[in-house]
């Protein structure tokens, strides 16, 4: 009998061992989905609570326009999304607001709020503002925006804009584009000498030093002036958008490879007080909503350009042309005569252009190791 009891009461005790156990497991699983849960109602409540707040948000182009409009309607619909409509940007087409290459200056008075732009689009505030949007003979996607994000680059923009009572924030990358169209075939560089171009950023510069006329022209007044004959050639962005302007209906020769912009960064420009006055959570909105922004064009548009490149040779008729080697020479020889003279000309432009290829050069250690050549397409 002593025998039965004992088993009985190690049974017991077994049992009262494991409901226990299970009890703290529960308890555990309990607390987790309490902390998940107030996690959820903190956020909910804190967009609940924030205040409704409205921005005009100048658009640089249109709508529309593939990669670099639409992206626009992508972010302020997550924008909105994200904070139950309490934070609502307006996306105005371009001159809707303020032309599209006046936006610094109507941000910078408080005017507006905010505008997807390009730093190349204040080239003429400081040249130095067209390195964060590309720069010649650069980087890819990855080590530009590594650059931007993690190596100063970020902090430099700062420095400038803040001066002018100005913030901003990438809003979307896209890969490298073609470096011209134009009317004839261009045999030699010889032959650029007196053109009349549209040309954007810091290309624009080697460009005069090869002895072109350049100006810049916002993406919806390049055809008319093209068509007129105010420019001779254009260069604008890829594929997916040049078919969309229609230059291929004036200039069929379209020349590889965009040594200019081998990754473009455009940016949210925004006036900085009104950022400042920002509850926290919206920053916060701002920086997720962008952050998916920037990847989101930059995956599209490698994935649509392939077809789009298609169709204009065989619909559109265009002729893709590529630049000789010896060429290419001459446009890098010419960039690195233009940071040399530029740097020597500004100190904020030798401060941003040594902080660039201080990192190139670091970063050299990681990227050339792990260059290989396929030889899976051949």
């Amino acid at each position: 009998m002593a025998g039965y009891v004992a088993c009985f009461r190690l049974t017991v005790h077994n049992i009262a061992r494991r409901f226990r156990s299970m009890l703290r497991t529960n308890m555990k699983a309990v607390a987790v989905a309490g902390i998940a849960a107030a996690f959820t109602l903190t956020a909910a409540t804190n967009v609940h609570a924030a205040k409704r707040v409205k921005w005009k948000m100048q658009n640089a182009w249109g709508a529309t326009v593939p990669h670099l409009g639409t992206s626009a309607v992508r972010f302020v619909k997550n924008v909105a999304d994200m904070t139950e409509n309490k934070f609502q940007i307006k996306n105005f087409e371009p001159g809707a607001l303020v032309p599209a290459l006046e936006c610094f200056d109507a941000v910078s008075k408080g005017s507006i709020e905010s505008c997807w732009t390009t730093p190349g689009y204040h080239a003429g505030k400081h040249p130095a503002a067209s390195f964060f949007t590309a720069v010649p003979f650069g980087p890819g996607v990855g080590e530009y925006v590594a650059w931007k994000w993690f190596g100063g680059g970020q902090e430099l923009r700062e420095k400038l804009y803040n001066k002018f009572g100005l913030t901003a924030m990438d809003n979307f990358c896209i890969g490298p584009e073609t470096s011209g169209w134009f009317k004839e075939p261009v045999k030699e560089l010889a032959e650029l000498k007196g053109f009349k171009m549209r040309f954007f950023g810091l290309g624009a510069k080697v460009m005069t030093k090869l002895g072109v006329s350049t100006q810049l022209l916002a993406g919806a007044d390049i055809y008319p002036a093209l068509e007129k004959g105010v420019i001779d050639a254009t260069e604008f962005s890829m594929p997916t958008m040049d078919i969309n302007y229609g230059f291929y209906q004036i200039a069929k020769n379209n020349y590889f490879p965009g040594w200019h912009q081998q990754t473009s960064c455009s940016e949210l420009l925004m006036n900085k007080a009104k950022y400042d006055a920002l509850p926290q959570t919206y920053k916060a909105v701002l920086q997720a909503a962008l952050g998916e922004t920037v990847i989101h064009t930059y995956a599209e548009t490698e994935a649509k350009n392939p077809d789009a490149m298609q169709e204009m040779q065989k619909k559109h008729g265009v002729v893709v042309q590529r630049w000789r080697d010896d060429q290419l020479a001459t446009f890098e020889k010419a960039w690195n005569e233009v940071v040399v003279e530029e740097s020597a000309k500004d100190a904020y432009f030798k401060e941003v252009a040594d902080n660039f290829y201080a990192f190139r050069k670091n970063y050299a250690i990681w990227g050339d190791a792990q260059r290989m050549k396929s030889t899976y397409l051949k």
